[in-house]
């Protein structure tokens, strides 16, 4: 370990030095989490995994307040509950916001998680139950070495982020429960070992395209939805050769990640035999915007495609069931915190790139609130069948979480000394 001139350990030092005496305890409180199989969709065990998560954090004496929306009589889905607690005092608070939802395991065994070495396998360690951890014991080494901080620290856990948030961030802007007195956030996101400072936006949607059933015999009687389909398909494929022909400033890669992107058929169905005339054909669509593409005018653009096939005599209908606009963010005092910090820990300078996908930094950012994407998984395993996190890398990352935390919400007694330092 190294030390200062007066022979103290650094808090760098001494912060990594606690968390590597505890990597048995993040690997079984990740354990815990992994095996509860929060899958959304539907969205379910939403409550016994903030059970785990409150008492978790009350034991390390966190302020917890579990918030949910009010639901319908009708509305049988399980309550999607947020789960906000707070460390330290003051009014200035840097959020580490996190989601504990998952996307379906491909195999029921995902949600038996084990461990091989540094590796813990299982469905949502990378996405995002690793970086989770990886917040609650940044918090905890700040307990146990930190006593200058002036602000405080609200760690933000949420459900359904894997189907847009509705129910979860979203509602908790609506309610005016985000970002209050916020100095900066970080999201706990698979980020690779870079730095996410832009993502892209959504436009999702689901098209259903109509037609009249008939036997195959009796064809000329039917209307076929699925050629219908096909037609409109080629209007959008038009529309989609234009849109991906468009690319970003911001660092993305692969080089071709920097592309605008239009994808059509992630989901496709229709028909209900295969000697009858489909009566009804559906596929989605989803528009990803990249950063300065304005999301009114590229929604504007895309259902004007499809009010043209309307006109032209094809009967549809489309559902948006995603949106969301993309957020960009100049590297500021949060920024220059956070590099630091990674490059104090990892020895290398972090790189700065726009997320291949739509974050819950937005809600942050339309705050004017500094928002950033940092974890410790792997965007290449997330939502894969063989999903795993190293534990080294959750060590590091609480370590980062810590560092940033420190020098964002620095204390009176820290500025007096590094200004007597500048003087000297």
């Amino acid at each position: 370990m190294n030390a200062g001139s007066d022979g103290v350990a650094s808090p760098r030092d001494a912060i990594l030095s606690w968390l590597h005496q505890r990597e048995d305890e993040m690997a079984e409180l990740l354990a815990r989490l992994v095996s509860i199989p929060t899958e959304n969709p539907p969205g379910k065990n939403y409550r016994a995994c903030v059970d785990l998560l409150e008492a978790h954090l009350q034991g390390i004496g966190l302020d917890c307040r579990r918030v949910r929306p009010k639901l319908t009589n009708a509305d049988s889905r399980e309550s999607p509950e947020s789960l906000l607690a707070t460390y330290g005092k003051g009014k200035r608070t840097l959020y580490f916001h996190g989601h504990y939802d998952v996307v379906p395991a491909q195999d029921p065994g995902q949600f038996q998680p084990f461990r091989k070495k540094y590796f813990l396998f299982g469905r949502g360690s990378s996405d995002m139950k690793g970086g989770i951890v990886a917040m609650i014991y940044a918090i905890r080494a700040l307990d146990e070495f930190e006593d200058d901080l002036d602000g405080r620290i609200g760690l933000v856990l949420v459900p359904n982020e894997e189907t847009g948030g509705t129910d979860g961030t979203a509602w908790l802007a609506a309610q005016e429960l985000l970002g209050n007195d916020g100095v900066g956030m970080l999201l706990a996101e698979p980020t690779s070992g870079v730095v996410w400072n832009a993502s892209r936006g959504a436009i999702s949607l689901r098209v259903r395209v109509f037609g009249k059933p008939a036997h195959v015999g009796l064809q000329h009687r039917g209307e076929n939805a699925f050629e219908r389909m096909h037609a409109v398909v080629e209007k959008l494929r038009q529309l989609k050769r234009e849109v991906e022909s468009r690319r970003t400033k911001f660092n993305a890669m692969p080089e071709e990640a920097r592309n605008s992107i239009l994808m059509l058929g992630g989901e496709s169905g229709g028909g209900t035999n295969f000697n009858i005339v489909p009566a009804e054909c559906w596929f989605t669509v989803d528009r990803r915007l990249n950063p300065g593409e304005d999301l009114a005018m590229e929604r504007a653009k895309l259902l004007g495609v499809l009010e043209q096939c309307k006109q032209e005599g094809i009967p549809l209908a489309w559902e948006i069931f995603q949106e969301g606009s993309s957020t960009r963010c100049d590297e500021g005092p949060l920024g220059e915190a956070l590099s630091k910090s990674v490059q104090s820990v990892t020895g290398d300078v972090p790189r700065f790139e726009m997320c291949p996908g739509l974050l819950e930094t937005r809600y942050y950012s339309a705050r004017g609130i500094e928002a950033l994407a940092y974890g410790p998984g792997l965007l290449s395993v997330a939502h894969g069948p063989n999903e795993y996190v190293d534990l080294r890398r959750i060590i590091e990352t609480a370590a980062i979480y810590a560092l940033t935390a420190i020098e964002t919400l620095k204390g009176k007694g820290q500025r007096r000394r590094e200004t007597s330092e500048g003087k000297r």
